[in-house]
């Protein structure tokens, strides 16, 4: 089969084909683009045939996307919404704006961000919302392309290193970040424990108790992966998802975890916590913004990665 003749494509295929991906009915689709659903059915006819694919069958009560569509769906739904914001730019106007915006990120860090970014909101922005939703991986990218989120905010070291290394190959690259702050782990207990004096050497350090922050569950972080590069590691009797509770629990206990210096002062208890360097190399806490390319030109869009911007400044200001 000869391949697809771009110069002749309709592109109010590619319209419909978007609504129907994301809504997986034609029905709905047809109602969404104030089409009768024979001409969403002959739209996707005319594209089948242009393309050799049949695209989506039907599944149930909606329709479900053959493995050539999952893969052309996301090029062809940000070239859309790219072509919309050139053509039709909606300028966002914050003081009008009744924009909902969702981002992704632990409660540390929510714990900095957060409090600058209301501010900003009731200065500026009164008719905007913002829901923090639970950042649970490490790895963002698939919450940003199935837009759940809007913005992760985040450590993501494995992320950016692999972004950077496709763009140095030159291959697409399909989300960008910022750089928001830096910071350090250090190792926490409850004032009063038997490490919190004398030199927290590496054998203490292995040899104690620990808690585990982890928004996966998996108990094995970033620590464990340092102290394996030595031929160490560590009890880890405790795993947890929030960086409150980790807190809340040293305080009341005799266990070790590991925290963000910067989160700790923004506990409310950090009179009965006790921080001691680690005794090992770590790599800085770089914390980032990433979002996807398709929101990158989008006005409302560059306005929120400001804003957060903005509060980080406000939250490390000197």
């Amino acid at each position: 089969m000869n391949p697809p003749n771009f110069r002749t494509l309709d592109l109010n295929l590619l319209r419909v084909f978007d609504e129907v991906m994301a809504e997986r009915s034609l029905t709905r689709a047809a109602r969404n683009l104030s089409l009768t659903q024979p001409a969403v059915s002959n739209a996707l006819r005319r594209l089948r045939e242009t393309l050799g694919d049949e695209l989506v069958q039907r599944s149930g009560q909606g329709v479900a996307p053959t493995p050539r569509a999952v893969a052309i769906w996301p090029a062809v739904r940000e070239a859309l919404q790219r072509l919309q914001e050139s053509l039709v730019p909606n300028e966002f106007v914050p003081g009008d704006a009744t924009s909902t915006f969702v981002l992704a990120m632990a409660d540390a860090t929510a714990a900095e961000l957060i409090p600058g970014l209301v501010d900003i909101l009731e200065n500026e922005a009164p008719g905007v919302s913002i829901r923090v939703v639970p950042l649970t991986t490490r790895d963002p990218r698939r919450l940003l392309d199935e837009e759940s989120a809007d913005l992760a905010v985040g450590y993501f070291p494995p992320v950016l290193a692999d972004l950077t290394a496709r763009a140095q190959a030159g291959e697409p690259v399909a989300f960008s970040h910022l750089r928001l702050y830096d910071g350090e782990y250090v190792c926490v207990m409850r004032t009063g424990h038997p490490m919190a004096s004398g030199p927290l050497t590496l054998n203490r350090f292995c040899a104690a108790r620990h808690m585990l922050v982890s928004f996966s569950g998996r108990p094995f972080g970033f620590i464990d992966e340092s102290l394996a590069s030595l031929g160490r590691k560590r009890q880890v009797v405790l795993t947890v998802n929030q960086f409150f509770t980790a807190g809340r629990v040293v305080a009341n206990s005799n266990l070790l975890t590991v925290l963000p210096r910067h989160f700790v002062r923004v506990t409310g208890i950090a009179e009965q916590l006790v921080l001691r360097p680690l005794p090992f190399d770590v790599a800085p806490v770089h914390v980032d913004a990433v979002w996807h390319r398709r929101s990158e030109q989008l006005s409302a869009h560059m306005w929120l990665r400001q804003a957060v911007s903005r509060a980080a400044e406000k939250a490390f200001a000197v």
